[in-house]
């Protein structure tokens, strides 16, 4: 069983919760963006959570089914069509066979995610069906004509047909923790840091999220061996504005990190579209 990828946006990878615990032989975790909608998007269709599922950025993506086929749609909310024919987001749907599922461009937001009950089956790289686009590691990134190979449905069957999910929201705020490198930065920096709204640039992917505001300036100048660097951070580099890391980050750095945004709050981050600003407060 497959499904035909017949449009894909922008961007639409494959991905799962990625490859932890392979930083140290230069390996990123990667995984979905998001990893809260991935999740919850293969709960409502009835797969385990870590199932592989289909990220697509900024909508656009659409498909054509071999077999009936039962999906789900979280993140940013895309309009929806099956066989032509209205459908929401955030619930339990139904492809029959060789009819067509098309997305449009989400209203708010940035990254949808399709779960397809029995998941994505294409082959694991290091244990994991994610596409890094950093690495290079796992399946390349969704093309028109791929046929993407669909497993066995789960024994369980979805409980619910609805979930109530609040849209992305308009008004990011993400919370920080300083350091590990804060004492490299002025007291000015770091309270300019959690005061001024940044501007997410049209630079921003998956592999961090550049920012646009006032300048972080540094009580230290010197230069800073390569050390380890982790999903949320704010890296800092000389021109003196963050960069936000997400999923596909480097595993190591050599610019000072001022401060990492907790784990909860990336899967917002995440979300913000070019020309969003987000707010930093400090826990």
């Amino acid at each position: 069983m497959s499904v035909e990828v017949l449009a894909t946006g922008p961007l639409a990878t494959v991905q799962d919760l990625g490859r932890p615990g392979l930083a140290g032989i230069g390996v990123g975790t990667s995984g979905a963006a998001d990893t809260r909608s991935l999740r919850l998007a293969n709960r409502l269709v009835g797969n385990d959570e870590d199932t592989a599922g289909i990220e697509i950025t900024f909508g656009g993506l659409a498909l054509r089914a071999d077999r009936d086929l039962t999906v789900a749609l979280t993140g940013a909310p895309c309009p929806i069509t099956v066989d032509g024919r209205g459908a929401a987001p955030n619930s339990v749907l139904r492809v029959p066979s060789g009819t067509e599922l098309r997305l449009g461009v989400p209203a708010v937001g940035l990254r949808s995610y399709l779960a397809v009950r029995g998941g994505i089956d294409v082959e694991p790289v290091l244990g994991s069906r994610s596409t890094d686009v950093l690495s290079g590691l796992g399946p390349a990134p969704l093309t028109p004509g791929t046929a993407l190979p669909v497993g066995t449905p789960p024994e369980r069957f979805p409980v619910v047909d609805l979930a109530p999910v609040a849209d992305p929201p308009e008004h990011v705020v993400l919370r920080v923790r300083p350091g590990p490198r804060d004492d490299w930065f002025t007291a000015e920096a770091l309270s300019t840091l959690v005061s001024a709204p940044y501007e997410v640039t049209s630079e921003s992917n998956r592999v961090g999220m550049r920012l646009d505001g006032p300048v972080l300036e540094r009580s230290i100048t010197d230069e800073l061996p390569s050390e380890g660097m982790v999903t949320g951070a704010l890296q800092v580099p000389p021109l003196g504005t963050p960069t936000l890391f997400l999923a596909d980050h480097p595993v190591t750095g050599g610019y000072p990190v001022i401060g990492v945004v907790v784990a909860e709050d990336v899967a917002k981050a995440a979300q913000a579209r070019p020309g969003q600003h987000v707010h930093f407060r400090y826990l």
